[in-house]
């Protein structure tokens, strides 16, 4: 799969998803750091590429906005980290790459929510 990690994903997210044999770029790495929302969006579509963000206000532009690109919003903090990244995991397992371009996922400890950007009333729980 290829993804854009957002400026707030933890190196060591970047890692796991590069060691599981991913396709990844951090917007560091494109001079984006300090882009605003709809200009990643943007990008990660023109890339074909799934957006990796720990910030919530994705959803709204999503949605709402012009772009449909997927977005995996990590809940995540320091002391969470490997129970996301269990859950991260069982996504990628689940989910192929078409299904998951075309979704809004939240991934926390023990559980993941994906909803299709599709059609907006298609929300699943795992």
């Amino acid at each position: 799969m290829r993804f854009l990690l957002d400026q707030d994903v933890y190196h060591i997210t970047a890692c796991l998803l590069s060691d599981l044999g991913h396709d990844v770029v951090s917007v560091a790495q494109l001079g984006l750091s300090r882009a605003d929302d709809a200009l990643l969006l943007r990008v990660a579509g023109e890339q074909n590429r799934i957006l990796v963000t720990r910030d919530r206000d994705f959803g709204g532009p999503v949605f709402f906005g012009d772009t449909r690109v997927g977005v995996i919003y990590l809940r995540i903090l320091p002391t969470t980290l490997k129970a996301v990244h269990t859950e991260l995991r069982q996504v990628l397992l689940a989910h192929d790459e078409d299904e998951l371009k075309a979704a809004f996922v939240v991934v926390e400890p023990g559980r993941h929510r994906i909803r299709s950007l599709r059609s907006q009333g298609d929300s699943r729980a795992r």
